[in-house]
């Protein structure tokens, strides 16, 4: 398997994203005000169903809040109330409760359930405003090149899809961002940012979180994906990633093709993608379909493009997911792509693999070694505390373990070793919040280490393994022998040192020697007393 006691260089991490002020602070406090007081409305800030479970002192502003429910706040489940105050606030929360949507094994079936329409069932703006859109972008009429363009099939936050056909019979999928949506994502953003700031000041515990660099990172990334352009590009890289995965044997994933000629600022044009969307409930009925094999597809089609390409996918819930028997899974939105360098990408992996083979005193250096923990604490002491979280759920089935446990307990032994969140990570992080939570949907026993096994061992084999090992050595001696040839052809030159002696004035030095002399005389004297 390779020689895993290797001490690997410590990858210098990326500098955070630079801090974006608040461009309007006022417009952004009364926002955030206005955030509290819908949640307050709809009765999902503290929700009625668990105001039993809070501590006796909390009750009476629980019961405080909820005389301010509005009649939003009297119907519905709390998935469901919750989620049309998401809808209510906009993009960026509505980001938060997908990936939320993906977490039932902590939150519920329910819960996730309701919540689950924030993925793509939101309500749709008409179809002759999508079609300006289209013709504004492209410039260009829609009929010049769709033979046929139909009504929304799905609405997100920032976009809805359209099918529509190509003259050559072609079906496809064309994505067109919302009217004023950069409008409503920039004020959202402006809100984050004043309570990360507020965050930072008066809560000493999410310091520890880095508020500014979290708000930051996803800026970045729902600023990316407001351009559909890039979009574009993103899944031209990917799709040519998941077909070279494919031809090498490994069929975990496909990505649909672009169609550039319907790609604009707004709009984004791809094949439309087979099967069904999992968010449909039929999908998981299709005759055929292999759950247990569909949910470890998509966890190790996330680890090959995280590992072995550092480039993935980083929104994988349902409602970016297409698929059919037996195992088959296609991606979709490609707006937001996690990248990560050789230094990330190892650790992973050999963090991966010291769960894999219970190695955690390997765990523990390699956070050390990459700076995850400060240096200040000790090696053992973090390996000790890993292995109370790993041994646990090793080997055991998803319905066994209690995520909601377990994150808490990763939360505590955070705070206990002063660990940082690391802004290059978050969307990794996030990801495979995501991926988990939707193999868990998929088989609510799946074993997510066992599907993870075959790609992270791949990985640490042609990394570290015995071929790796004199691969890089070959490759030392290549880089030092060109070194060295190109000191041959281009040696140093002699540099010339010039010495220039200065001299100081006369009058400076008869100035000097005067005044050294009187400070002389004047000592003298003052001590003459007791000399004699």
């Amino acid at each position: 398997m390779g020689d895993l006691t290797r001490r690997i260089d410590p990858a210098t991490p990326p500098p955070p994203p630079p801090t974006v002020p608040v461009r309007r602070p006022l417009e952004a406090w009364l926002r955030l005000m206005g955030w509290g007081w819908v949640l307050v409305r709809h009765d999902a800030l503290v929700p009625r169903e668990i105001t039993h479970l809070l501590p006796v002192w909390v009750r009476w502003i629980a019961h405080l809040l909820h005389a301010f429910a509005g009649r939003e706040g009297r119907d519905g489940r709390p998935g469901q109330r919750l989620g049309r105050a998401f809808e209510h606030l906009g993009p960026v929360a509505i980001k938060l409760g997908q990936v939320l949507a993906t977490r039932a094994d902590i939150f519920g079936v329910e819960f996730a359930r309701d919540l689950g329409r924030l993925k793509d069932a939101l309500a749709p703006f008409p179809v002759d405003q999508a079609r300006r859109e289209v013709e504004r972008s492209l410039g260009r009429p829609v009929e010049s090149l769709f033979t046929d363009f139909g009504p929304p099939v799905a609405a997100a936050s920032l976009a809805q899809a359209h099918p529509a056909w190509l003259a050559d019979g072609r079906k496809v999928a064309v994505k067109v961002l919302r009217p004023g949506i950069e409008r409503r994502v920039a004020h959202g953003l402006d809100s984050m940012r004043l309570a990360a700031r507020l965050a930072v000041r008066f809560v000493p515990l999410a310091r520890r979180l880095e508020p500014s660099a979290f708000v930051e990172t996803i800026a970045r990334a729902l600023q990316l994906e407001l351009d559909m352009r890039l979009e574009a590009a993103a899944a031209s890289e990917l799709k040519d990633i998941l077909d070279k995965v494919r031809e090498g044997g490994g069929g975990h994933m496909s990505a649909p093709a672009v169609i550039w000629d319907g790609v604009g600022k707004r709009v984004l044009t791809l094949e439309w993608a087979p099967g069904l969307p999992m968010t449909d409930p039929l999908a998981a009925e299709q005759p055929g379909l292999d759950k247990n094999a569909l949910a470890d597809n998509v966890v190790r089609a996330f680890l090959t493009q995280a590992l072995d390409y550092g480039t993935f996918h980083a929104d994988l819930h349902e409602g970016n997911l297409f698929c059919q028997a037996p195992a088959e899974v296609t991606a979709i939105d490609f707006g937001i792509i996690g990248r990560l360098g050789p230094g990330e990408r190892r650790y992973l992996a050999e963090i991966l693999w010291g769960f894999l083979s219970r190695d955690y005193d390997r765990i523990s250096r390699v956070h050390f070694e990459a700076g995850y923990v400060p240096p200040e604490h000790s090696v053992e002491a973090f390996a000790q505390a890993l292995r109370a979280v790993g041994e646990p759920v090793i080997g055991k089935q998803a319905s066994q373990v209690s995520m909601g446990r377990l994150l808490g307990q990763l939360f505590e032994i955070t705070d206990l070793f002063d660990m940082h969140l690391r802004p290059e990570l978050i969307l990794l992080q996030k990801t495979m919040v995501s991926v988990e939570g939707v193999a868990r949907r998929l088989n609510p026993d799946h074993d997510l280490w066992e599907a993870a096994r075959p790609i992270v061992e791949r990985w640490i084999r042609r990394e570290l393994g015995p071929q790796a090992q004199v691969r890089d050595a070959l490759e030392e001696v290549r880089a030092t022998l060109k070194a060295l040839s190109r000191l041959a052809q281009d040696p140093p030159r002699p540099q010339t040192v010039i010495i220039r002696e200065t001299r100081s004035p006369a009058w400076a030095v008869v100035g000097v020697t005067l005044a050294l002399a009187a400070s002389a005389a004047a000592l003298v004297l003052s001590l003459w007393p007791a000399i004699l």
